[in-house]
């Protein structure tokens, strides 16, 4: 059995210093508790203040040659405390961009629903132009996303029928929407006609 547990911790840092790992492993074993409740109290997070305390003596362990320690646990417990500190601003940075990357997100798909409700609505006042039975078969076609068999099928009519009036809708909405000089506005209505 080592008499590594008799020394001070005076002796500790110094053996530590010069890399000696049962020294470490003594000052690992006494301090840990002590920093992980130090941790756990600021954090109230059993995990993170885990986390926290073996970041704390890996570097200790990494910087043992360049440390200065007048007293060791003071010093543990200070690494400890910046450590949370650290920790916390981290987290806190992370929560803002998570909340603007969430607000733009919100903003981009509330642009979204605004451009499809805009298109919606044109679509919809193109189409109550047509003749009655091309407006009915081109709107449950289209906007509604019902098939040409189903509208045929509700309007008592035959299939190739359907297929001629949506045609006709086809042909006179897309010549409405050539009077128009805002492309993106034509190639979106277009991009919905050929769904």
């Amino acid at each position: 059995m080592s008499a590594i547990h008799l020394f001070d911790d005076e002796k500790l840092t110094s053996l530590l210093r010069d890399g000696d790992e049962p020294a470490f492993t003594h000052i690992y074993n006494h301090y840990w508790n002590k920093l992980y409740y130090i941790a756990h109290k600021l954090l109230k997070d059993t995990d993170a203040a885990e986390e926290i305390v073996q970041e704390v003596f890996l570097t200790l362990w990494k910087k043992k040659e360049t440390l200065v320690i007048q007293n060791i646990n003071h010093y543990l417990g200070a690494m400890t405390r910046y450590a949370v500190y650290r920790y916390l601003s981290k987290e806190k940075q992370n929560k803002v961009k998570e909340n603007y990357a969430a607000e733009a997100n919100g903003s981009a798909i509330s642009e979204i629903d605004i451009d499809n409700k805009i298109l919606f609505e044109i679509i919809t006042k193109l189409s109550n132009k047509l003749p009655e039975k091309c407006r009915l078969v081109f709107q449950y076609n289209k906007l509604q996303d019902q098939s040409l068999a189903d509208v045929a099928a509700q309007l008592n009519i035959s299939q190739k029928t359907a297929e001629a009036h949506l045609t006709k809708a086809l042909r006179i909405i897309r010549t409405s929407i050539g009077a128009t000089t805002d492309v993106l506005l034509v190639m979106a209505v277009l991009a919905i006609l050929k769904r």
